[in-house]
């Protein structure tokens, strides 16, 4: 059995290709069931997030088979989806075996999300494992797979400082609104701007809990589609132009466009303040040119906070992540070890019950042969060593055999490997 997993995420792909590989959570276990009739795919999973789409399938071992299985998992995908070929091209990566084990512990680890060291992706791995096993496609390789990913990624945890530090501008921007308002979960947020930095601050805030969460964005679909992608926050929409009637209505502003003008200006925010009674706003302006006037920040109750700001947090926390990174990446080594150890032991299983099977048949066969000697009255001493014996001549005749039979070069081999097995060269 080989492991062999392919997809696209945040570094190979932009949002607009993402968008159209994702799996809504009730379409995953269709997607499975169709999924397992490739040939070659035995057990499967799809991570499906809004930063990477990946599957992960056990297919037939044999190198020609994990080539042609890589081609059938493409074009599924591609056809699954209903995209053309080129679509893909250069977006998408696979991983055989030994690397495809090590990615999966990784992106549980958060060390392959945009966010160095976030929680939320191992919440979305459990998902999938979780969908997987309902829709009956997470056999024996890929569950015991999931659980030592999970077993890693708490590891990874619980002795590292993956997550401890702020390493992020969107972190760095929750982290400097909490100094503001302890609760950020009582806040009302707005978002302008519908990109990836804005998609990330999202994620951050979303996570807290607040109000209420607003998108402002000039194209109106594009702030609904990424509102679509936070229903359980509640997200609505708002038009560009409706900012400055609006604006009082928000505690936090986070703003990330590429207008080559302010978007937000010195009386807009006047007059918010002013409906709010100089309740004080947080401001965070992400954009190159600035969204937000400079003289903003000059206003009593306004904290305006720019890139330069939040990076000076960013760079503080960097090279103690940076450490924990290293660790990390050392407790996954250990990790891709111990379960190609676990697989390699696997195939020894038909071996073992073989062995084991020829042991049973022998110890009934000299047991009844005992059996029979004791009811004819026979003496139960005398029973007993020839059973005994018996024993011990069966289950060492092959060993014996095996050497007497071989010379040269294979009989010093077989000679190595009974001397190990049996143990002969130890004092116990």
């Amino acid at each position: 059995m080989q492991l062999l997993a392919l997809g696209i995420n945040h570094r190979t792909a932009p949002l607009a290709l993402r968008e159209q590989l994702v799996f809504p959570p009730t379409e995953v276990g269709r997607a499975l069931h169709d999924l397992l009739t490739l040939p070659m795919v035995n057990e499967a999973a799809i991570l499906s997030t809004c930063n990477r789409t990946e599957l992960y399938c056990s297919i037939t071992s044999g190198s020609s088979d994990e080539h042609a299985a890589g081609v059938n998992l493409t074009e599924w995908l591609l056809r699954y989806q209903r995209l053309p070929p080129e679509k893909l091209h250069g977006h998408l990566y696979h991983h055989p075996q030994q690397a495809a084990i090590r990615h999966m512990f990784r992106v549980a680890s958060g060390l392959d999300s945009m966010v160095l060291g976030e929680p939320q992706i191992l919440g979305q791995m459990k998902q999938a494992a979780r969908l997987a096993s309902e829709a009956g496609t997470l056999g024996t390789f890929l569950g015991k797979l999931f659980q030592r990913t999970f077993a890693v990624a708490k590891e990874v945890r619980s002795t590292t400082a993956i997550g401890a530090n702020i390493v992020s501008m969107a972190a760095a921007a929750v982290h400097l609104s909490g100094r503001i308002f302890d609760q950020n979960s009582n806040r009302n947020i707005l978002f302008v701007g519908a990109g990836e930095m804005i998609e990330l601050c999202l994620t951050h805030f979303a996570a807290r809990g607040p109000s209420r969460i607003t998108i402002a964005n000039r194209t109106n679909s594009r702030a609904t589609a990424l509102a679509a992608r936070f229903a359980e926050n509640k997200v609505d929409t708002m038009a560009l132009n409706e900012i400055d009637t609006r604006l009082a209505e928000y505690d936090i502003i986070v703003s990330c466009t590429s207008s080559p003008l302010p978007i937000i200006g010195l009386g807009m925010v006047e007059r918010a303040l002013k409906v709010r009674r100089h309740r004080p706003m947080v401001m965070v302006d992400l954009a190159v040119p600035r969204d937000i006037e400079a003289d903003v920040g000059e206003l009593d109750d306004i904290f305006l906070y720019t890139l330069d700001d939040l990076g000076q947090i960013v760079e503080s926390g960097l090279e103690a992540r940076h450490e924990a990174v290293i660790d990390a990446e050392n407790i996954i080594t250990e990790g891709v070890s111990g379960f190609e150890h676990w697989l390699e032991a696997r195939d020894n299983v038909p071996t073992i019950r073989s062995l084991r099977d020829r042991a049973e048949r022998t110890r009934v066969n000299e047991l009844e042969t005992a059996l029979r000697q004791l009811a004819r009255g026979d003496d139960p001493a005398k029973v007993l060593e020839a059973l005994s014996q018996g024993l011990t001549n069966k289950l060492m005749h092959g060993p014996t055999h095996a050497l007497n039979a071989a010379s040269g070069p294979e009989r010093a081999n077989i000679s190595e490997f009974i001397s190990k097995i049996y143990r002969l060269n130890q004092s116990d």
